[in-house]
């Protein structure tokens, strides 16, 4: 349809929603930990032990002496210093710390950025924008909390990870919202309304048992739905697009607030607060895709 001579339709009712349990996003601290040490388990030190530049030139340059003096005592006794390396030095939280974990996560922030960039294609200019924002400011918030010695490391690092999740978030609500935006700009309202119109007439006028009276009947109900869903769409944008709001003014708060607060609960309380709501707008979420899925939204 086309998209001209759009107007206000008084939608159906909508439908009751239930109750959501808006704690199990922000109360995942030990989950969130969990994936922590997880992601750090996974980090293969033993590979960047063996096959990092320096080892390696050590290593073949040792065999390489040893094949040259025909010497195979020094080839053993390269051998046995390569095997201890392998032994001791990946478990070595010094090593880890200085060397491996940070180019792991370099690594790990380009994969990142890269899917990120990749997500953000699908938006338009002024939301990007929007969100590179976001990540600037809580870039500037995540610096002034480790300024703050009232944040230890490991608290510092389980409050600031709530602030990843709720950029991610961020994303995800204003890429739901471009495209289902899109898709009620494909939709013309007025011309649903005439349909709408035009079966109620054909209903009213016919007979109960009229075959006519039964098509325009089915008809009738697909164009209710239809503007059931619509109107569905239309709630959940008014409240995603306050939502992003929302997290933007609150993250501009906290960045003014962090280099004076007195305590980690005073970040955590307005943290959890955010996921709180980003939970709630997750569930509308999954119902309106639930209902929209009939009209192929998800394939827009």
């Amino acid at each position: 349809m086309g998209t001209t001579g759009k107007q206000q339709i008084q939608p159906p009712q909508q439908q009751q929603r239930t109750p959501v349990n808006t704690k199990a996003l922000r109360e995942d601290t030990f989950a969130a930990s969990k994936a922590y040490l997880k992601q750090a388990t996974d980090r293969p030190y033993l590979k960047a032990a063996f096959a990092n530049p320096y080892n390696l030139s050590l290593f073949l340059g040792g065999l390489a002496a040893a094949g040259v003096t025909l010497s195979p005592f020094l080839a053993v006794i390269v051998i046995c210093l390569e095997a201890l390396w392998l032994v001791f030095a990946p478990g070595s939280k010094l090593l880890q710390q200085t060397l491996w974990d940070p180019q792991f996560d370099k690594e790990r922030m380009a994969r990142d950025e890269a899917a990120r960039a990749a997500r953000l294609q699908v938006l338009a200019d002024h939301d990007r924008l929007r969100v590179e924002d976001l990540i600037a400011r809580q870039q500037e918030i995540n610096n002034l909390a480790a300024q703050n010695p009232s944040f230890t490391g490991e608290l510092l690092r389980t409050e600031l990870g709530k602030t990843d999740r709720l950029v991610e978030a961020f994303i995800d609500m204003a890429v739901t919202c471009s495209r289902y935006e899109q898709y009620l700009e494909s939709v013309d309202l007025a011309e649903l309304d005439r349909d709408r119109q035009r079966w109620e007439r054909t209903v009213k006028k016919g007979t109960a048992d009229d075959e006519e009276t039964n098509i325009a009947r089915k008809n009738l109900a697909i164009i209710m739905k239809r503007l059931d869903k619509v109107q569905e769409i239309h709630h959940y944008l008014m409240v995603a697009r306050g939502q992003l709001d929302l997290i933007e003014n609150s993250f501009r708060l906290i960045a003014d607030q962090i280099v004076t607060m007195q305590s980690p609960q005073e970040l955590s309380g307005q943290l959890d607060e955010l996921l709180d709501g980003v939970e709630s707008i997750k569930q509308t979420a999954a119902d309106t895709e639930r209902l929209l899925n009939p009209l192929g939204v998800k394939d827009f």
